[in-house]
C-alpha cells in the first residue's frame, strides 16, 4: 500500500469549484490521497445553476483514462458525470482492460430539480455495461426512484430497493436518504455479499450543499484506496462530510445553493 494513495475521478467540471472534478480534487486531497483527474463534460455553472454543458469527445475520455491508468496506476476510481452512450462505452472498455480493484460510481442521473440528466438510452447503457463493473454504486433517492422504476420515502423501502439492485448488478449499493423528510440523516448500504447496514445522523442546516454527492463517492474512493473495508469506508467519508458541511455552512460563497469546505481541519487551526 502507497502511503499516499492515487484515486481517479472521471466526471465533468465545474466551473464554480463546488461539484464535479474540483470538488473531488479537494476531498481526495483533503484526505491525503493523489488526485488524477479525467474530464468528461465542462459545465457552464454557478451556484444558482447550469447554464451549459459541453460534453469531452468519448476518445479524448478514452485517450485520458489511458494516460493515467498505464502511468499512475490508480488505487481507486470514481465515477460522476457521463451522459453519452460512446463514453460510457469507452469507459467500460478501460475498467474491463484495467481492471481498478475499486470503482466507486456516483449516478448523476436528476437534477436537483428533478429533471433527468441523461437519455433513456444513456441510462440502459449505464445499466448494461457500467453498473456489472463498480464495487458500490451510491444513487440518491431521486435516481434511485429512475433505477427502480418507483418511489422511494422510507428507510424500509431504502433498503428493499438497495437490496433489488445489489442483486440484479451484482455489486454494492448505498442509497442516499439526504432528500428524506425530518432532522435525521439515513443512508442505507446493501452490500453484494448479501450484508446491509444504516448509517444515522442529524441533519445539518445548511444552504451550502453544492457537490454533497460528489464529495462522498470520492471520500468513500478514498477511504477504500487508503485499505478500509466498505463499511469503514462509508462511515469514515460519512463523517468527513458531515465536518465539511459544517465548516462550510456560515460561508458566503455565491449567491445561491453554497459549497462545502472541503478542508475543516483549516477551519479548526485557524479558529
Amino acid at each position: 500500500m502507497r502511503p499516499y494513495p492515487v484515486v481517479l475521478s472521471i466526471a465533468g467540471s465545474d466551473c464554480s469549484g463546488g461539484a464535479g472534478i474540483q470538488a473531488d480534487i479537494k476531498t481526495i486531497s483533503a484526505l491525503g490521497g493523489y488526485a488524477a483527474s479525467v474530464i468528461t463534460a465542462i459545465t457552464v455553472q454557478n451556484t444558482l445553476g447550469v447554464q451549459r454543458v459541453e460534453a469531452v469527445s468519448p476518445e479524448t475520455v478514452y485517450d485520458q483514462i489511458e494516460a493515467v491508468m498505464s502511468d499512475l496506476q490508480p488505487d481507486a476510481i470514481k465515477i460522476g458525470m457521463v451522459n453519452d452512450v460512446a463514453t460510457i462505452r469507452m469507459i467500460a472498455a478501460c475498467l474491463q482492460k484495467h481492471q481498478p480493484r475499486f470503482v466507486v460510481y456516483d449516478p448523476v442521473m436528476v437534477s436537483t430539480s428533478g429533471h433527468l440528466l441523461m437519455t433513456t438510452e444513456a441510462i440502459q447503457e449505464i445499466k448494461e455495461v457500467l453498473f456489472p463493473l463498480t464495487t458500490l454504486i451510491t444513487p440518491n433517492l431521486n435516481e434511485v426512484a429512475v433505477l427502480c422504476a418507483r418511489s422511494v420515502t422510507s428507510p424500509e423501502e431504502m433498503l428493499h430497493a438497495a437490496q433489488e439492485l445489489a442483486t440484479l448488478y451484482q455489486t454494492s449499493i448505498l442509497v442516499k436518504g439526504g432528500h428524506l423528510p425530518g432532522e435525521d440523516m439515513c443512508d442505507v448500504l446493501y452490500s453484494a455479499d448479501g450484508k446491509s447496514a444504516i448509517y444515522k445522523g442529524k441533519k445539518i442546516e445548511s444552504r451550502n450543499l453544492h457537490g454533497t454527492g460528489c464529495t462522498l463517492s470520492s471520500a468513500i474512493a478514498t477511504q477504500l484506496a487508503k485499505g478500509n473495508s466498505s463499511n469503514e469506508a462509508i462511515r469514515e467519508a460519512k463523517r468527513y462530510i458531515e465536518q465539511a458541511i459544517a465548516a462550510g455552512r456560515d460561508l458566503n460563497i455565491g449567491q445561491g445553493n453554497g459549497p462545502l469546505w472541503h478542508f475543516p481541519d483549516s477551519m479548526h487551526k485557524s479558529e
